[in-house]
């Protein structure tokens, strides 16, 4: 069982997924035409050209999903002692970097799916310790 006094690290690294996926999300939403447009450039030469803005709205909404699962899940560890919820975060978190990380690998994009898994990588991490916690 998680214990919040034994587990800063998964706390840290929820509030990380859920400060750059709502930033993210934000961002999108802020600022829609530039990122549309950049983003109809980005995906110009690939099979997804003509979905880039259903593709963003999916990418968005997810995003905004693994921010909420993920302040959820910092409450339900630090009030109810229970891991249930960040775990859906962690989980809904690396679904939508693996979105994001294919949407670069299409787009041919080597760098930007490189950036991509720098994020990954805690996300990964966060999934297993809560997996580990719930042992």
């Amino acid at each position: 069982m998680l214990h919040f006094e034994d587990n800063l690290t998964v706390l840290i690294l929820l509030v990380f997924l859920c400060i750059t996926f709502l930033q993210s999300a934000l961002d999108k939403l802020i600022d829609w035409k530039g990122n549309l447009g950049w983003l109809k450039g980005h995906f110009e030469k690939s099979f997804l050209k003509n979905t880039v803005p259903f593709l963003l709205v999916t990418i968005i909404i997810m995003e905004v999903i693994s921010g909420v699962l993920g302040i959820w899940g910092i409450m339900d560890i630090v009030h109810y002692n229970k891991p249930n919820i960040a775990l859906n975060a962690a989980v809904v978190s690396c679904l939508t970097l693996l979105m994001l990380l294919f949407g670069q690998r299409v787009a041919k994009d080597y760098d930007g799916a490189r950036t991509i898994v720098i994020y990954l990588v805690p996300a990964v991490l966060l999934l297993f310790f809560l997996e580990m916690s719930m042992w």
